[in-house]
This record gives structure tokens, C-alpha cells and sequence, in this order.
């Protein structure tokens, strides 16, 4: 059984529940796992980190490693005796961001969004117990957040994490709290009030917030939608907590982050 990751930077596939499927093979989610330990943040691991973060033997890991290599998945540094990802993923990455056409509509209005408030404002979708960002604009100052495409930020914490559990269905819901009460059990008492307030948030005024609650120094607000093709993504919009008090979140980012968010929706034929 593998070891549980904390919800804040779990990087397995999260499909734990299929293990006794036999349709599912082990050995491409344990490859999957390795990708996903790495981070914007943390681009360089070794074989103990990777065993650590993903819970797997450090045998398994060193297999795993030396095949992704040869495949060109992941590149080898022996200066460091670490990994990061490979070139060999590049194509695999960016055409997965093109088929994604939310982005293009949705990038006009996060870029003057971000100008206006002079905060990040980022488009994100779910990625196990994290939010993966697919797209992202920083506004023109030295004190914006330091996240990129390709960061990950906890589902359960953040305001963006929170929007998208408010939009996902009961079943999603559920699914998603077995696994928190899971890997969080001692702090999943906080973690679902904060999910329940959320739904309950968006449900009235289009958007979710996370004040301090993911990083003491960071408030944000969140808005997420449905698309067609069954997936949901969210929008958030935030900056450091000295820039964005609770009361600018609540009166005027939120409000203008639902608007434009909405308007993302209209464009992109999902609202009418």
C-alpha cells in the first residue's frame, strides 16, 4: 500500500480506488506518479525524494527513473545525481494546452483582469488533491505571487480549489471527501468546513475565497464553471494578504472576478 501524501502536495494520480481493477495498470500510474512529484517549485528531485513524495519502494522509483530516461520523459543531471523532467514531454504538454480552448478565450480577460486589480489571476483544473494551473498572468509589479503554468496549489485551501469543489457534482463531492478524510485525517475537520462555506458562497455570489488559509500571506478569491465536455475549471485572483484585505476581496475582487468569469462562459457558448 503506498504512503499517503498530505492534500497540500499530493502528487499521485489519485485513482488509489481502482488498484483492484483489472483493466488498471500499476506500473503506468506509478510512472505518472514520478511526473507528477515534480513541481514548478521542486523541478530537480533525486530517487529519495521522489520514493518519499510518492510513497513507492526507492527500488520501484530507481527502475521507473532509469526507463522514463532512456524514453526521454525525464533527464538525468550527475552533477546532482537528480532528475527533472525531459524535452521528450514538451510536445505531449503544450498539445495538450492547445486542445484546451477555454484558454484562448478565456486569456484576454484574465490578462486585463490582472492589470486592473494589479493581482495574479490564473486558470486552473483539477489535479488529484491539487489545482494544476493551465494558464496564468501576473500583473506589472516586483511583489506579485510567484506561480507560473505548471504550479500546483492545494484543492482543499485555496480559493480556486474551493470554487471548483462548489461547481463538481455530489459524486465528485463525495469521492473527493473519502479522499481528504483520507490523506488529511487530522485536519479534514477544518479543511471540509472550509469546502462547505465555499459552496455555500458560490452558490450566492458566484465566488469562494481563501484568506490566509493556504499561505498566511496570500488572499484570494475563486470562480469555477463547468465546460461541455464535462470537465470544470476555476479562476482565481489574488496577491499578497498586505496587498488584498478581506474586505477588497469580498467587495470588489470577488464581485469583478464572477463577472469575468461569467463572461468567460458567455464566450465560450456555455452561458446564455
Amino acid at each position: 500500500m503506498r504512503k499517503r501524501q498530505s492534500a497540500a502536495s499530493e502528487p499521485t494520480s489519485g485513482l488509489e480506488e481502482d488498484e483492484e481493477d483489472r483493466q488498471f495498470i500499476q506500473v503506468l500510474a506509478r510512472a505518472m506518479d514520478i511526473l507528477r512529484a515534480f513541481t514548478a517549485e521542486d523541478s530537480v528531485l533525486g530517487n529519495q525524494e521522489l520514493a518519499e513524495r510518492t510513497g513507492l519502494p526507492k527500488a520501484t522509483v530507481s527502475r521507473l527513473t532509469y526507463t522514463m530516461t532512456k524514453l526521454g520523459q525525464l533527464s538525468y543531471l550527475p552533477r546532482f545525481a537528480k532528475y527533472q523532467l525531459g524535452l521528450g514531454l514538451v510536445p505531449l504538454g503544450q498539445l495538450a494546452l492547445d486542445n484546451l480552448a477555454i484558454r484562448q478565450v478565456a486569456a484576454p480577460l484574465m490578462r486585463h483582469l490582472a492589470e486592473e486589480t494589479n493581482a495574479s489571476v490564473s486558470l486552473g483544473s483539477r489535479d488529484g488533491l491539487s489545482m494544476l494551473y493551465i494558464e496564468h498572468f501576473s500583473p506589472r509589479t516586483a511583489v506579485a505571487l510567484q506561480l507560473r503554468i505548471g504550479s500546483r496549489v492545494p484543492l482543499g485551501l485555496t480559493a480556486m480549489g474551493r470554487a471548483y469543489y462548489a461547481v463538481a457534482t455530489d459524486a465528485e463531492r463525495a469521492a473527493l471527501d473519502a479522499r481528504f478524510a483520507l490523506a488529511e485525517p487530522e485536519r479534514w475537520p477544518m479543511i471540509q468546513q472550509g469546502l462547505q462555506e465555499a459552496r455555500e458562497m458560490h452558490a450566492a455570489l458566484g465566488f469562494t475565497i481563501s484568506v490566509g488559509d493556504w499561505n498566511r500571506t496570500v488572499h484570494a478569491a475563486g470562480a469555477a464553471f463547468a465546460l461541455s465536455t464535462g470537465g470544470i475549471v476555476a479562476v482565481n485572483c489574488g496577491a499578497p494578504a498586505f496587498m488584498l484585505s478581506r474586505e477588497r476581496i469580498l467587495q470588489e475582487i470577488g464581485p469583478r472576478l464572477a463577472a469575468v468569469t461569467q463572461r468567460i462562459e458567455t464566450l465560450a457558448g456555455l452561458r446564455h
